[in-house]
């Protein structure tokens, strides 16, 4: 959230993830810096509170925060089989932490080459299927087929699910590219989408898996709002955060599906305790998937809000 549009190889130090709007890089990475490292001591609190007991019941959680290399608008601001592989879970009801939305979120935040970047002001964007770009544009993101699900539950009432809620997903290319972003889809718009829970708090996403550009762990990025106009409005969203993926699953992906090739490379240079977003611990944001590189993938995960 550096100056300028970055493709997946010019996004790959985890800086360039970080920063948001157009600061010089050394104050941007030391305000980064600072920032990363109150999160984690806002977590490593948190963590000792609900270890004393003091806490009690927060949210609901499934399994881990990120990028930012474009400028603000705002004022202020192994795997891979049939039977998958599951994420972490957890016994108690807690919100899932609260994550940067990255320099890509399309959401109004921010410019895109001098023009205001906001997928959510678009007729369609209320859609389940996102591998197809809309409202004018006619790319199409190829990849491996999968499903995302979301369990949508209210952190402050023992994980009730949470009715008609709005979630706004995105997330990059088999390429590491960035729709609307990054060069050569600047005129797309694909693999983003709003989706409103049903009775069950559930919202569901027909995409692709998401490829690994340098410096990050495969993710899914994710706003949650009270309801779809407030998301279309890109207004007060409850939690921004982002979805993790077992590493198993994500070699097996690339080293076995067709037009991956860089990912695998990328994903052999980091792991979750060195990417800049998730080595505070993924354990509620890494999601449950299940499939195969041949049938497509289906990730699950609950994600506790505060209501």
């Amino acid at each position: 959230m550096r100056t300028g549009i970055a493709s997946a190889a010019e996004a790959a130090s985890p800086e360039d993830e970080r920063s948001h709007g157009q600061r010089p890089h050394g104050q941007t990475l030391a305000m980064d810096l600072q920032l990363l490292g109150e999160q984690r001591m806002r977590r490593r609190t948190l963590g000792w509170l609900l270890g004393a007991g003091t806490l009690g019941m927060l949210g609901c959680g499934g399994t881990s925060s990120e990028d930012n290399n474009v400028s603000s608008v705002a004022s202020g601001g192994s795997g891979g089989s049939s039977s998958g592989s599951t994420g972490g879970t957890s016994a108690s009801c807690v919100a899932i932490p609260q994550e940067t939305a990255g320099p890509y979120p399309a959401d109004g935040s921010n410019l895109s080459r001098g023009t205001i970047a906001n997928a959510l002001s678009l007729s369609g964007i209320v859609r389940s299927d996102i591998r197809s770009s809309f409202a004018g544009a006619t790319g199409v993101a190829q990849g491996v087929p999968l499903t995302v699900t979301l369990q949508i539950v209210d952190s402050n009432d023992s994980c009730a699910d949470l009715a008609g809620y709005a979630v706004y997903l995105w997330h990059c290319d088999r390429d590491g590219n960035y729709s609307m972003y990054s060069a050569n889809v600047t005129q797309e718009n694909y693999l983003r989408g709003v989706q409103v829970s049903d009775a069950s708090g559930q919202v569901s996403f027909t995409t692709i898996f998401p490829g690994c550009y340098s410096g990050r762990m495969p993710h899914i990025h994710f706003e949650v709002f009270r309801s779809a106009a407030a998301a279309t409005a890109g207004a007060n969203a409850l939690r921004t955060s982002q979805l993790a993926f077992p590493t198993d699953v994500c070699s097996t992906v690339y080293n076995t599906a067709s037009g991956y090739g860089a990912s695998v490379s990328n994903l052999a240079a980091i792991s979750f305790a060195t990417d800049n977003v998730f080595s505070d611990g993924v354990s509620t944001q890494l999601a449950t998937v299940s499939g195969s590189v041949s049938g497509g993938y289906a990730a699950v995960l609950t994600v506790g809000v505060p209501a």
